[in-house]
């Protein structure tokens, strides 16, 4: 069953307009309801100023440095720096399962943007078009690529179009860490915008790291490698004053695209059909992006933190090799702009505040020149405002309470004939509660969400509202008598609501159409152990079992006889049983000889259950959906040595089809890659020389992530960078 719309291009539709000019990009002046907002967030407001003056009865509490028992004490956090973290405590470990990635274990791996990194999380499936520039989202426990919400340093990435968020177009050179939760986070104090997704993805940029009496730090890097890639970036970090610290970064990645491939097709009987080699085309990319961060912390206590990030694109799009078709001619660009902030404060011993803001402008144009099938030439614009306020009430010593409160406004508009020019006005209010008691630690929210859509088309104004409640549970227990042994599960209820693209598309869209909901169940075992003597060992053991059900998916049927008529509806049932589980160990050898391991291991059973009518040989009913492998798993190791460090890491992603007709014909083969890391650190006067090596896919196995999108084979890559 095909899914509309794939995440790189819009419908196909004649558009009577010339090129845009790419040289200028007009920044739309954005509407600031503020008067608006300042209603809706005012009886928030009026609670917490009133709560903040209520006398304390019980002794001070030092808020801002309560330990984070949870986190793992093994390489991933060793290997970095001292680091000052604030933030609500969480008595026990984190009730829903979660999964870190930082330091040195993200810095080695074969990977240099955030979708490469997700490859390593189990129950994540990456989908990959293929190419240097090629579009990749992940899709996490078979609930689709739009109920993950991506965060980045704690503010929401947004993509009111389509829902679809690329992960490729952020790179790891300043990125800290990455953190994956099924359910929501183990936190009262957070935006309501946190409760609102079925899976969330937290991205955190590096924060300057200046020892002391240092007043600035300077970090350039250089890649290159296969693809004809070049990537110079450089970092700056700055002591502004004794709270105040800055970081700017920046880099340009320059790459032709351009690798062989293989390609063979088999008759029903296993007979070669054909055999090809041939060089993936039009898959170039040129891209820039900078970002600067301000960093402070004021003497009354508490931290605020400001971001401006902009990132500007243009890449081919290869496409996919269909009808003897090797080469495509389209492109898009992208521009991408937001600035956004947070401010955590505490007016009295028992009361916590967040509030954050962001306003983001996204410009995206596709352009698809080949006349033969139908020119397309459509320019988007994407506007975001997004305000929240979320507050902490520490109302016993085991008892909190929390209530957040967000308003979010998107606009879309298209130089398409017709279009709808969608607003959507959404209200997120949550209540949220934690109890912790010995090792027991139980956790609910409730969130409220309003969406009001407003478009303009024809002359006409139409208003469409929609309202939706979600509950979630969630607890973990120690278990008695023993040694880091936690039994952990949640419930949650939650939905997504169908993007622009889906109600508001040019003979397309359904106005109609309903939230996509997914109920999800989770019980899981942790075990954690650590042992010192000779050789201390660290060893951490996760295993969760799941069910979700997804009902009312909004998926793209045909409509009459042509080629390009669609009619999105709320048709889809899925049923989703999984066990995902995860090992890693660290082991401190003689002569400073430290060797860390992590495995990760998925089994998926996710079933379409829309249609109970197509089933039988070819139907759809009780198949396997689209590229969900039964089996998928990742292992990763590195050995480290003073200045010396090897790594090796290897992706397995079994048996798929790529429908839900699970006959021979859509069957796709596992695949499977091998990837090496060498590396060495050293001291040069003032500089601090690091040198990687890469080499990628080392057996060059041919393989395709999404069908007709091939793959590289082995590839290389070499880093150099020097810190001062």
């Amino acid at each position: 069953m095909r899914v509309y719309p794939p995440p790189f291009s819009p419908l196909p539709r004649p558009v009577l307009t010339r090129h845009a000019d790419m040289k200028r990009l007009p920044l739309t002046r954005l509407p600031m309801p503020l008067i608006a907002t300042a209603r809706l967030l005012m009886p928030l407001f009026i609670t917490l100023a009133c709560v903040s003056r209520l006398p304390a009865e019980t002794p001070s509490i030092d808020i801002f440095s309560r330990s984070f028992d949870h986190q793992q004490t093994d390489s991933i956090f060793s290997a970095l720096p001292e680091l000052t973290v604030t933030g609500e405590a969480v008595t026990g470990a984190e009730a829903s399962p979660v999964q870190r990635l930082s330091g040195r274990a993200l810095e080695n791996l074969a990977a240099t943007n955030v979708a490469d990194a997700m490859r390593y999380f189990s129950g994540v499936q990456l989908k990959d078009y293929g190419g240097v520039g090629g579009v990749k989202t992940i899709d996490v426990r078979s609930m689709g690529s739009s109920q993950t919400g991506v965060f980045y340093d704690g503010l929401p990435l947004g993509n009111a179009q389509n829902g679809q968020i690329d992960l490729g177009k952020y790179s790891l050179d300043n990125v800290e860490d990455i953190t994956v939760y099924n359910g929501q986070k183990s936190r009262v104090l957070q935006p309501a915008r946190d409760f609102a997704s079925a899976t969330a993805v937290y991205i955190r940029s590096r924060r300057p790291r200046l020892p002391e009496g240092k007043p600035w730090a300077l970090t350039a890097r250089f890649r290159t490698g296969s693809f004809g890639l070049v990537n110079p970036s450089l970092r700056l970090d700055l002591r502004l004053s004794e709270r105040v610290t800055a970081t700017i970064n920046g880099e340009i990645t320059e790459a032709s695209g351009k690798y062989r491939f293989r390609y063979r097709s088999f008759f029903s009987d296993g007979t070669l059909a054909w055999d090809t080699t041939a060089t993936r085309l039009n898959g170039d990319l040129h891209s820039q992006r900078v970002e600067a961060s301000v960093y402070g912390s004021p003497d009354g206590g508490g931290e605020w933190q400001a971001k401006v990030y902009f990132y500007n694109s243009d890449k081919g799009i290869p496409g996919a090799i269909v009808n003897n078709v090797w080469k495509n001619s389209q492109r898009q660009w992208d521009r991408n702009f937001f600035l956004q902030g947070n401010w955590r404060t505490s007016p009295s011993e028992r009361v916590q505040l967040l509030f954050n803001a962001k306003c983001a402008l996204d410009r995206m144009r596709y352009l698809n020149p080949d006349t033969t099938l139908m020119h397309i030439d459509n320019t988007f614009h994407q506007q975001e405002t997004y305000l929240s306020a979320a507050s902490r009430f520490i109302l016993t010593d085991d008892w909190d309470a929390g209530v957040a409160a967000d308003w979010q406004w998107d606009r879309l508009t298209c130089n398409m004939v017709n279009f709808a020019r969608p607003t959507r006005h959404t209200l997120l209010a949550a209540l949220s509660s934690s109890y912790a008691t010995g090792g027991f630690r139980a956790e609910g929210s409730l969130l409220l969400t309003v969406a009001a859509d407003r478009t303009h088309a024809g002359g006409l104004t139409l208003r469409h509202t929609r309202t939706r409640w979600s509950p979630a549970l969630a607890a973990t227990w120690t278990l008695p008598g023993s040694t880091g042994l936690r039994l952990r599960g949640f419930f949650k209820r939650i939905f997504r609501m169908p993007t622009f693209n889906d109600l508001y598309y040019t003979d397309v869209g359904n106005a109609d159409l309903r939230p996509e909901t997914v109920t999800q169940y989770d019980l899981g075992l942790t075990w954690r152990h650590t042992s010192a003597g000779r050789l201390p060992l660290s060893i951490e053991l996760t295993a969760d079992a799941y069910h979700n059900r997804v009902t009312d998916k909004i998926i793209a049927v045909p409509k009459g006889t042509g080629q390009y008529r669609w009619m999105m509806m709320n048709i889809g049932r899925v049923r989703i049983t999984g066990l995902d589980a995860t090992a890693s160990a660290t082991l401190t050898l003689p002569l400073e000889v430290t060797l860390h391991g992590r495995l990760t291991y998925t089994w998926q059973r996710a079933r379409d259950y829309t249609d109970p009518s197509d089933d039988g040989d070819g139907g759809t009913y009780r198949g396997q959906i689209a590229y969900i492998p039964l089996h998928s798993g990742s292992a990763t190791t590195r050995l480290e040595w003073r200045g010396l460090h090897a790594g090796y890491s290897f992706i397995y992603v079994g048996e798929r089809w790529h429908t839900s007709a699970n006959i021979p014909a859509n069957h796709e083969q596992p695949w499977y890659t091998h990837d090496l890391t060498f590396g060495w650190r050293q001291r040069a006067g003032r500089c601090v020389l690091d040198l990687t090596a890469e080499i990628n896919n080392l057996l060059d196995q041919q393989y395709d992530v999404i069908r007709n999108y091939p793959m590289p084979g082995r590839n290389f890559r070499f880093t150099l960078s020097c810190e001062i």
